[in-house]
């Protein structure tokens, strides 16, 4: 594919000739191969250039200005596209070229890739195409099969195995098949269990003894609260006798102190009535 480019070698305009030569010197810079194209010197390049550039790019007079760029046919776009391509780095991408491999507008077209495809195993992007990677001194498809195979039921039997404990066989010689689990032997589980259940059942032995040893203190004692109960309330009762007796030795001798002063005052009144009898007569 070549880059041709539409200019203008006699021109006036100091603009168009600017225009010119930064796209030139861009390509060059990149190396691009193109094949510049005069339209001042040449009425077919004129021609070919007016007529082949599309009519929504055309200018309102409807003559386009170079520098215009095609790629082979196929129009590109005229000196605004081509900076704004340039200023984006997509510069590749307008000419309608692969970009070289470990350039800037690669690493970002294989992003841009992964951002909508993902992530590609086993793949390399190279010149804006996928391509798969060659495997070297690859095996052989049928064999990789039996051997995925095999590994599928080894990891059967593995399952199996894990989910159920086969109980210890006598094999046919006569020995004992002993089958180690978790690093002990079916003999030393089946006395581990056993050395267990034991030591359950002396648990629970002595749990009963202490709830019996419980049950006769609290026999032993009953009886005995019983009797201080008693012993207080008789306490209590002959306290209330000796209570009443004093109360009864106090009431006789407030009744003798009573007696005592009635006495005397009947005796003070007696001379006093015997005076005034004797004043009377």
């Amino acid at each position: 594919m070549v880059i041709k480019v539409f200019l203008a070698s006699s021109s006036g305009s100091t603009a168009i000739k600017k225009k010119q030569q930064d796209v030139l010197g861009f390509l060059e810079a990149l190396k691009v191969d193109y094949a510049p194209l005069d339209i001042a010197c040449n009425e077919d390049n004129r021609m070919w250039m007016r007529e082949n550039v599309p009519v929504e790019k055309k200018p309102t007079n409807g003559i386009p200005l170079p520098p215009q760029i095609f790629n082979e046919e196929s129009y590109c776009g005229d000196y605004e596209t081509f900076f704004d391509a340039k200023e984006d780095n997509a510069v590749y991408a307008f000419l309608g070229l692969p970009p070289p491999p470990g350039s800037k507008e690669a690493k970002e077209a294989e992003k841009a890739f992964i951002l909508e495809n993902g992530t590609v195993e086993n793949e390399t992007i190279e010149n804006g195409t996928v391509e798969s990677e060659t495997v070297e001194n690859g095996t052989d498809d049928a064999e990789d099969e039996e051997n995925l195979e095999a590994e599928e039921v080894e990891e059967e039997n593995l399952d199996d195995d894990s989910l159920k404990r086969e109980v210890p066989m006598e094999e046919f010689n006569g020995d004992e098949h002993t089958e180690e689990v978790g690093g002990e032997t079916g003999e030393e589980a089946a006395e581990k269990a056993a050395e267990e259940d034991v030591a359950a059942e002396e648990k629970v032995a002595e749990e009963e003894e202490a709830v019996e040893d419980t049950e006769e203190a609290s026999e032993d004692t009953a009886p005995v609260k019983e009797e201080e109960a008693q012993e207080e309330l008789e306490d209590e009762e002959a306290k209330g006798e000796d209570d009443q007796q004093v109360s009864e030795g106090e009431e006789d001798l407030g009744s003798e102190e009573e007696e005592e002063l009635r006495q005397l005052e009947e005796e003070e009144e007696g001379p006093e009535v015997t005076e005034q009898e004797e004043e009377d007569e």
